[in-house]
C-alpha cells in the first residue's frame, strides 16, 4: 500500500462511524488515528459547545481548518461532519492525504446522534432539521471524497473496504 502513506480522512454525517471505524482502520493499517473533534477540544482545553458558545462556530471552523492542514503521513483522521464542506478544508485533506466518505443512512446517523449533547448542530435540532442538513452535505461529501464506502455494515467490515480500495490503483 505504497500508495498510502499519506493521511486518510474520513468524512461523512455526523454518527456515520467515523470514530469507530477510524480506529479500526488505524489499528489495521498500523497508523495513528486521531479524532479532529477531540483534538481541538485537547488544544483548545474546552469543550466543543463551549467553543460554540463563547467564540462561536467561524471561529470552530477555523481551528479545524488549521489542524487539518497540520496532519500528514501514516494518520487515519476522523473529520467533524462539517469540516469538508469548507472548500479549503477539503482541498488541504486531498493535498495531504486521501478523502473517504463513510455513507451511511439517514436513520442510523440519526440514532446515533440524537440527544447527544456534545454535537452543537445536533442537540437542538429535530429529526426534521437533521435530514435537511443531511441532504444538504450529502453531496458535498461525495463530491469532496476520493473513495466513498458503504457506513451501514459493521466498523471492522467498513475498514476492510476502505484498505481493498486504498489498494486499487489510481485512475
Amino acid at each position: 500500500m505504497d500508495n498510502y502513506e499519506k493521511t486518510i480522512f474520513l468524512c461523512g454525517f455526523m454518527g456515520c462511524g467515523k470514530t469507530t471505524v477510524g480506529k479500526a482502520l488505524a489499528q489495521k493499517l498500523g497508523y495513528e488515528f486521531v479524532d479532529l473533534d477531540e483534538l481541538i477540544v485537547k488544544t483548545e482545553g474546552r469543550t466543543i459547545p463551549e467553543i460554540f458558545a463563547q467564540n462561536g462556530e467561524g471561529y470552530f471552523r477555523a481551528v479545524e481548518s488549521r489542524l487539518i492542514t497540520e496532519l500528514n503521513g501514516r494518520t487515519v483522521a476522523a473529520l467533524g461532519g462539517g469540516a469538508i464542506l469548507k472548500k479549503e478544508n477539503a482541498e488541504a485533506a486531498k493535498h495531504s492525504g486521501v478523502i473517504v466518505f463513510i455513507d451511511t443512512d439517514f436513520e442510523r446517523c440519526y440514532s446515533r446522534i440524537c440527544g447527544d449533547k456534545n454535537r452543537p448542530l445536533a442537540s437542538n435540532a429535530d429529526s426534521a432539521e437533521l435530514l435537511e442538513r443531511f441532504n444538504s452535505r450529502y453531496p458535498i461529501y461525495k463530491a469532496a471524497c476520493d473513495i466513498s464506502v458503504s457506513g451501514n455494515m459493521p466498523p471492522k467490515i467498513i475498514a476492510d473496504n476502505i484498505i481493498a480500495r486504498l489498494k486499487q490503483p489510481t485512475q
